[in-house]
């Protein structure tokens, strides 16, 4: 039986381009101490850089005036990280998690599919006017691929 580390962080930071690497440093931190392979390690970060750059490119619309939260825990055998933002909202959720569907015709419109092809769970909740909230899931099992570091 495999004992399991808790842990959790948050971070806030402005909506700025740049801040995208930020948020892939703290997860990739915070995965550190967690046994992924590097394939796991490098899905979950494209998922994160994924969520953050819809909130700076679509929530804020690239004003650099917002705050983005990045929040991760670490608990038994699952690693949440959720990313809000109190930008625009999306109108329809279910349209925005459709493959090339994007607000902005120089994006490719597959953040979603990344995210959902590469977390065991990816739940949007938004509100227009309000912001929205991307919460990712990824399993952390003890089958030596992804397995949480005993204590």
């Amino acid at each position: 039986m495999v004992n399991y580390k808790k842990n959790f962080v948050k971070l806030e930071f402005s909506s700025l381009p740049e801040n995208v690497a930020l948020a892939r440093v703290l997860i990739a931190s915070l995965m550190a101490q967690v046994d992924f392979t590097l394939n796991d390690l490098e899905e979950i970060k494209v998922a994160v850089s994924e969520a953050v750059s819809n909130a700076i490119i679509h929530g804020y619309q690239n004003r650099n005036s917002g705050i983005v939260v990045i929040e991760a825990k670490l608990n038994k055998e699952i690693l949440e990280i959720i990313i809000e933002d109190n930008g625009v909202g999306i109108e329809n959720i279910e349209q925005a998690m459709t493959p090339t569907f994007s607000t902005d015709p120089d994006r490719m419109g597959l953040g979603f599919v990344f995210m959902k092809s590469f977390m065991d769970n990816v739940e949007v909740i938004s509100e227009v006017g309000q912001g929205t909230k991307v919460i990712l899931q990824k399993k952390l099992v003890d089958n030596g691929s992804c397995a949480l570091m005993a204590t």
